[in-house]
């Protein structure tokens, strides 16, 4: 079915009739004057002659004022940084009339809709992508989680101690009330002021909300309520996560003082759970690596370098006993690649788990929520919190996930691939796993560039404004955001869904050659990064060892460099990676080693 092409392009005005006289005069009264030199017959000089002749009679002031005449041949030119430049110059002025009488009123209509306001937090995209591989709807069953209790768990005696219980433990110290919620939020904000400017991964303290939301925790368990194992506990959110009467920064200074007045739904979640928001914790600028508008975060092992990703807040923070757990996002690599520079345990769950309302978006198809905790058992216990669907999130679903503390993991096949780390594999294998050699299969080529051109242009749709605003000359980091998305606008629409059909068949191939119930590999290898967002995949990142620093300092240094892996599990099956993270902690204490903050 053809389109109606509409009104047509109004005739030329009269002063460019007149222009155009004046240019055939002037070009015959140059060329009568000419001198005739031969080699081309009567009226020597040429068109070569006559055109050069028409510009050298024209003063430059008057052309600069009038309507372009070289339009197709700029279009002809620019056609090269799109890969198409195969069109006639016939072609190509039908394409400048089309943009200038369709396409550009269209874009300006659709961005006066939806991309007035940057973020993305509303107006979410109907092309909603879905990683799961099964045809069958299955529905979130009712039952939570069977979460183990701990027992005969004391008080310790000095607030260190506290500050690098788990989430069981400290659970277990509130319910049975050996320490109330308010002495909890005591001990962690004073770590969050006591280390927040150290590792500059605080944004904002929520000390009012906090003390309020504990009181509130305290008051129910005298009353006999009890909500289960984040009752009480603290807890920080990066700062792309809606908060009201908060500021939500982004980690940008041009929205340093922008406050969301909505409650994002992971964090309803949390709050309904019982859990106390001590603070909001740094994000790179615009969730882009570790810079932000307030310095750059660094990593509690070695404070001389930095986290990376832009969940180093969360991250950070986590691993210096800041707080118990974190919530932190993922788009390419951000909960992944700071997980394992600071040696936190972290879940990128499955995509569409949590729901992502009222979080700043990058890229809808490829944003995930997920914890940083203190062990695989504590990831469990928050995912369990705030898994689920939203309305405001089209993406988002009920996942009928399996209870990962009742999984029999001796039913797994658990592939490894040549980066995995050893021990895990020989752990895994004596805890009764069949542990194989193990490689992806797959014969696309360009997953860096398809992640790369999806989030690029999914961002712009985000922050078009933002750059139309000139914002972009005011990012912390010069080399980041602004180039990407300058080079996001030459991406043409056809482009992009040819990116997503190579993306479809990447999810297919990789779908055909997981034989396994899950595999250990590198977490910070870039493409298997790009490939595990692209499709979707799970991952619980595991500490597994330290090595010494680089260029260690003069003396004794406690400074380490932590070693980590990756499980990872096919979508929908978080459990399975869950269980064999579980399974491996319960007899190493790599998770448990405290960062040398205060040393040197």
């Amino acid at each position: 079915m053809r389109i109606p092409r509409g009104r047509r392009r109004p005739p030329p005005s009269l002063h460019l009739l007149l222009l155009f006289a004046a240019l055939c005069f002037a070009a015959l009264k140059t060329a009568a004057a000419a001198p005739r030199t031969g080699g081309t017959g009567e009226g020597g000089g040429g068109l070569a002659s006559v055109t050069g002749s028409i510009m050298d009679a024209i003063p430059a002031k008057d052309i600069s004022r009038k309507e372009p005449v070289g339009g197709v041949i700029a279009l002809k030119e620019s056609m090269k940084y799109f890969d198409a430049d195969f069109f006639n110059d016939s072609k190509l002025r039908e394409m400048e009339n089309g943009a200038k009488e369709f396409n550009v009123p269209a874009f300006r209509e659709n961005r006066r809709l939806v991309a007035i306001k940057d973020g993305g937090l509303h107006d979410p995209s109907l092309l909603v992508f879905q990683s799961s591989w099964s045809s069958k709807s299955k529905v979130k069953e009712s039952e939570t989680f069977d979460y183990p209790q701990a027992s005969m768990i004391q008080r310790p005696s000095n607030d260190e101690d506290i500050a690098f219980m788990s989430i069981i433990e400290l659970g277990e110290l509130i319910r049975t009330k050996k320490i109330t919620s308010r002495e909890l939020t005591d001990v962690f904000l004073r770590r969050l002021k006591r280390y927040g400017a150290v590792l500059e991964s605080v944004i904002t303290y929520t000390e009012d909300l906090a003390y309020k939301q504990a009181k509130e925790a305290d008051d129910l368990l005298e009353q006999g309520k009890y909500l289960g194992p984040l009752h009480g506990i603290p807890y920080g959110l990066k700062d792309i996560i809606a908060v009201p009467q908060y500021n939500t920064t982004w980690g940008s200074k041009t929205f340093k003082n922008q406050v969301i007045d909505m409650e994002a739904f992971v964090y309803k979640r949390l709050k309904s759970a019982g859990a106390v928001l001590v603070a909001k914790l740094v994000t790179g600028s615009l969730a882009y690596d570790d810079i932000w508008f307030g310095g750059r975060t660094r990593n509690p092992w070695n404070i001389e370098e930095f986290s990376t990703g832009s969940s180093a807040g969360p991250t950070a923070s986590t691993s210096a006993g800041m707080v118990p757990f974190a919530i932190g996002s993922e788009t390419a690599g951000s909960i992944t690649y700071p997980a394992a520079r600071c040696g936190v345990t972290a879940l990128r769950p499955s995509f569409g788990t949590i729901a992502r309302t009222g979080v700043m978006s990058l890229s809808e198809s490829l944003d995930k929520l997920g914890p940083f905790c203190r062990s695989a058992t504590d990831c469990a216990i928050v995912l369990d919190a705030i898994r689920g669907a939203d309305a405001g999130d089209p993406s988002s679903r009920e996942i009928a996930l399996e209870d990962p503390f009742h999984v029999d993991i001796t039913k797994f096949t658990v592939g490894y691939l040549d980066s995995a780390e050893m021990e895990v594999v020989k752990v895994l294998s004596a805890k009764g796993a069949k542990l194989v050699p193990f490689k992806l299969n797959y014969t696309v080529e360009s997953v860096q560039s398809i992640l790369n051109i999806t989030m690029d242009v999914d961002m712009l749709a985000h922050f078009d404004n933002w750059q139309r605003e000139g914002h972009d000359d005011e990012y912390e980091a010069q080399d980041q955001w602004p180039v990407e998305l300058r080079r996001a606008r030459l991406v043409p629409a056809v482009d992009y869904v040819q990116a997503q059909r190579a993306r479809g068949r990447l999810i297919r191939e990789v779908q055909e050659s997981f034989t396994v119930d899950a595999f250990i590999g590198n977490v910070t290898d870039w493409e298997l990064v790009c490939l595990g967002n692209l499709v979707g995949l799970p991952i619980v990142v595991v500490p597994t060892g330290f090595k010494s620093i680089e260029h260690p300092p003069k003396g004794n240094t406690r400074r380490r460099t932590t070693v980590t892996t990756g499980i990872y599990a096919p979508p929908d099956h978080d459990h399975i990676a869950l269980a064999l993270a579980m399974a491996y902690q319960s007899v190493t204490d790599h998770h448990k080693q405290r960062p040398p903050i205060d040393a040197n």
